[in-house]
């Protein structure tokens, strides 16, 4: 008998898909309606999940046109999906505003010190432009990497309560590699199955026990879309630009670099209607041998009028390089 469950995160998802940043899920249709979840705490956000019964790989794709505006008319038929090379059958399409569990990852370094103004009212830009039931968190760092709600606050949409736990004192050095790594940690905690980060920071790294190889290999395990904003001086020789640009093309995210910290918060408002107007696509892979190999993903979407768009979506996965995670406590 066909075994139906439903899974609250990303902690169960890597403890039972076999391909790292897959999503498992119960295609509707395949059989019998589905057992009735128990109560719990986060009810509401049962109708924000999806189900299906085949591990899929499942990706979130940003159209837009040769304006740079956003296309959100499309349906499954004007997507094509290769894995290395090879076209994907799409099992898995939809088109509607999901909520997310998004951090913001905050650089609080020396050289942040003018910016935290303008990041603090990006934060509440943000939180306004984002869908109203987006779960929320912060990670402030300088060469100490700690979370900013406290006491029995994990996740919020209150823009106060995320203004309030990014008002820390700036000053030190920078472990961005390790904020970065706590925060893909934190996403799992979330209850919603979409997710997202935000780091602001110069993208200079002086501190961190982990490398960006370290990074980079948790970024492809996990399935959330990485946006980043490079705040620095030209004269800043900490600065890396490529960091940030690698990390956010590598996870279907986008990389800004603004030249004044006062348009961080016209940023932070496309970044929350980027996430809105995503489309989630997912494909069995033709080729399911579990052999630790990278495989690179390309998206494709074609307009009705023949317009040319663009996609963007996470560059690829390693197919079971890693063995599943133990959720804490499980049997």
């Amino acid at each position: 008998m066909r075994r139906w469950q439903r899974w609250t995160g990303e902690r169960r998802l890597a403890k039972a898909v076999a391909l790292p940043a897959l999503l498992l899920v119960t295609l509707a249709g395949n059989a019998g309606p589905q057992a009735t979840p128990p109560a719990g705490p986060d009810q509401a956000s049962e109708s924000f999940r999806i189900s299906v019964d085949v591990a899929l790989v499942v990706l979130h794709a940003t159209v837009t046109n040769r304006q740079g505006g956003f296309v959100s008319n499309l349906g499954e038929r004007d997507f094509t999906v290769y894995e290395n090379g090879v076209p994907q059958s799409i099992r898995l399409f939809r088109n509607e505003d999901m909520p997310v569990t998004v951090g913001l990852v905050i650089d609080h370094s020396t050289t942040m010190l003018p910016k935290l103004a303008e990041i603090s009212a990006a934060t509440r830009t943000f939180v306004r432009s984002s869908n109203p039931d987006d779960e929320m968190f912060v990670v402030n760092f300088n060469e100490i990497v700690s979370m900013g709600l406290r006491g029995t606050t994990r996740f919020t949409n209150n823009a106060a309560e995320l203004q309030g736990a990014i008002a820390t004192p700036a000053g030190g050095q920078t472990a961005l590699y390790d904020a970065t790594a706590r925060a893909i940690e934190e996403l799992r905690a979330g209850s919603r199955d979409r997710k997202a980060l935000i780091v602001l920071s110069d993208g200079g790294d002086n501190a961190s026990a982990r490398s960006l190889s370290d990074v980079m290999k948790m970024a492809g395990q996990s399935n959330a879309v990485i946006y980043t904003v490079g705040l620095f001086d030209e004269a800043d020789p900490d600065r890396n630009p490529r960091v940030l640009s690698r990390l956010a093309r590598e996870t279907g995210g986008e990389a800004f670099f603004p030249n004044q910290a006062n348009e961080v918060v016209a940023i932070c408002e496309r970044i929350a209607r980027d996430i809105r107007h995503q489309y989630t696509v997912g494909y069995v892979p033709a080729s399911p041998a579990r052999d630790g190999a990278y495989r690179a993903i390309q998206v494709n979407a074609r307009a009705k009028s023949g317009e040319k768009l663009t996609v963007r979506a996470r560059a690829g996965y390693i197919a079971g390089g890693e063995p599943p995670v133990e959720e804490k406590g499980a049997k």
